[in-house]
């Protein structure tokens, strides 16, 4: 005997005012008695502090509770009997009714290392003290509501960035602190996830040749913990723009598809907070740089030079 949920769209993408529908799908063997067919939804956050980014506080990860953003259960079907064979029962709920209290903000789905925001549904066959209760569990997803939405296109603010010896607060290749390099480009600080990140970057001078040029997309969770905020910033997407040496006053166009499953809107909520940062990664030709191939691009290193944005990630419509 089993219990499957379905819903009526196959990407299981949903706004918080639009109705959940679907069917609940029972194949038994024979016909069985039951208490009720309850179907409930669960939407939180859940955070959890690692000790690498929390330290000393990690003994009070226990602390962090769940974060409720929706919970709600309906009766399907009262007692009574459900046939033999396979048996489909439709279904229709929502989420946030026309005119309720906004007081409860929908976040965006969102799976990060340490804050995760899920909603479930879960359909439950009581069958008293004597059998075990029958249940499945289904993830959907909750994407912004229209209202919230920002009408396309959005103005991107296209900020200039420079990066030179001069910028690097870390220690450079000698030929290089001697030598020199400069590279200036435009990118913006917001973008649509339903967009490309696009910008441009020219290569003005440099004492040594360039090995590769990369865009990192990093994700950067935060948590308030007592009066402490333990972030976590993390690699989620590298985009290489140049492969080699490039030419001189060379425009390079800079374009970025941004991840579905790993962004969401940027959050600044009370507890916690999901934002993004752009970092642009020059990386020079040396000895010295094919003894470490697999080094981390976050970490300064004497061959690379780095600059790093803040980038705002919105819905629009």
């Amino acid at each position: 005997m089993s219990v499957e949920l379905k819903l009526s769209r196959s990407n299981r993408i949903y706004r918080p005012d639009e109705q959940i529908e679907g069917k609940i799908i029972t194949k038994f063997s024979s016909s069985i008695s039951h208490y009720g067919v309850r179907l409930t939804v669960n939407g939180s956050v859940n955070l959890q502090v690692r000790g690498g980014s929390a330290g000393v506080i990690e003994s009070i990860v226990g602390v962090l509770k769940p974060i409720t953003i929706v919970k709600k259960s309906v009766e399907i079907r009262p007692s009574g009997k459900i046939s033999s064979g396979t048996t489909e029962i439709p279904f229709s709920l929502t989420l946030k009714q026309p005119g309720e209290s906004k007081s409860g903000k929908f976040y965006e789905t969102f799976h990060g290392e340490d804050i995760s925001i899920q909603y479930l549904l879960t359909v439950e066959v009581a069958r008293g003290y004597l059998h075990k209760s029958l249940s499945a569990t289904l993830e959907f997803i909750i994407e912004s509501e229209k209202a919230e939405l920002l009408e396309l296109p959005i103005s991107p603010e296209l900020v200039l960035f420079y990066i030179t010896q001069d910028t690097q607060k870390h220690p450079l290749l000698s030929e290089l602190k001697s030598g020199g390099f400069r590279v200036s480009g435009r990118i913006p600080t917001q973008c649509s996830l339903s967009c490309a990140l696009r910008g441009e970057m020219t290569v003005e001078a440099s004492a040594l040749p360039i090995q590769s040029i990369d865009i990192h997309l990093l994700r950067v969770e935060s948590i308030l913990v007592g009066d402490r905020i333990a972030s976590e910033a993390t690699l989620i997407q590298t985009t290489q723009i140049a492969d080699g040496d490039v030419s001189r006053g060379l425009s390079l166009p800079i374009y970025v598809l941004l991840p579905r499953l790993l962004t969401c809107p940027t959050v600044l909520a009370g507890p916690f907070s999901i934002e993004f940062k752009v970092s642009i990664v020059i990386s020079f030709q040396s000895e010295l740089s094919k003894l470490h191939p697999k080094s981390d691009p976050r970490t300064p290193r004497l061959w690379l030079a780095m600059e790093t944005l803040p980038l705002e990630l919105v819905r629009t419509m």
